[in-house]
């Protein structure tokens, strides 16, 4: 087990590649705000152009698309396997392991984007655009039910908010990363199972523990703005704002889909209001997180 241990260390914290991996703006792949700009616009436009012409689409059938989502599916699994992995081992491989729990919660002010942790953010950055190839297997299936604006909103946004996690060397990141990881683990691969024709009873849990993460990840957060303000200062709060932000807007939209598909209740209860006032609000506190990120990094 030790010697597991050690080989699955060295290969996913202390490569080379990896511990002396420098993320650079401007040089590392996807590391300009016109990528981004161009892979988030793409994205809506294909995915608009699509939705409105998916009558005229020729019929792959499943015998086509069930392998392919298979194969995705199981791309992802592994791939979201190996970044949780992979980055809660580069904290807990620390030298000082009271350090290492402290940094996956808020990282210096002065901290340098290079190592395994940042490593793993810019995986975990371009498994983001990888996954894209969700909502186009939505619309060839002709399921377009489940082209939902939280579908097209989460797919879009993360994929910002991971650039964001770079470039101002966001603290909390490291949680994020495998939070997300472990989820999508669960979720890609009740996908898998399904595609190969096995379909699982706890479809409902993918949905449970999503909204969990961002329950989690919100109060994390609240503590990282609490060390930033009255402790020695976390690196990136300002785009802290915006992932905070990001996932209330992300909580309410799932409860909203919890609700709807899982929960019978009356459209006149106290949560339903509460809820309602979140998702119609949601959009415009983002973009005011928006606009007060981008006015201090002017």
């Amino acid at each position: 087990m030790a010697s597991f241990y050690s080989t699955l260390t060295y290969w996913l914290v202390h490569h080379p590649y990896i511990a002396n991996f420098t993320w650079t703006e401007g040089e590392t792949l996807g590391s300009t705000v016109f990528f981004v700009f161009v892979a988030v616009s793409v994205y809506l436009s294909v995915t608009f152009l699509l939705r409105y012409t998916v009558d005229s689409l020729p019929s792959l059938g499943p015998h086509i698309l069930k392998p392919i989502t298979a194969v995705h599916s199981l791309i992802l699994f592994l791939l979201s396997l190996t970044m949780a992995v992979g980055c809660t081992l580069s904290l807990i491989s620390s030298q000082d392991p009271k350090a290492s729990v402290f940094h996956a919660i808020c990282l210096p002010v002065d901290v340098k984007p290079s190592g395994p942790l940042f490593f793993w953010a810019q995986v975990f950055y371009l498994s983001k655009i990888l996954e894209f190839v969700d909502t186009l297997l939505i619309i060839l299936n002709k399921s377009i039910h489940r082209l939902s604006f939280l579908h097209v909103y989460h797919h879009a946004t993360v994929v910002i908010m991971c650039y964001l996690w770079l470039r101002t060397r966001q603290s909390m990141f490291p949680v994020g990363i495998v939070m997300n990881s472990t989820v999508h683990v669960i979720m890609y691969g009740y996908y898998f199972l399904c595609a190969v024709g096995s379909r699982p009873k706890w479809k409902k849990l993918v949905t449970n523990v999503q909204i969990v993460q961002f329950v989690f990840g919100l109060g994390l957060g609240s503590g990282a703005m609490l060390q930033h303000y009255f402790g020695s200062g976390c690196s990136g709060v300002w785009a802290l704002y915006f992932n905070g932000v990001f996932n209330a807007s992300l909580l309410a939209l799932f409860y909203n889909f919890h609700s709807k598909n899982y929960v019978k209740t009356t459209t006149t209860s106290s949560m339903y209001k509460i809820e309602s006032f979140i998702f119609i609000n949601g959009e415009r506190w983002a973009k005011k997180a928006i606009r007060l990120f981008s006015k201090k990094n002017d």
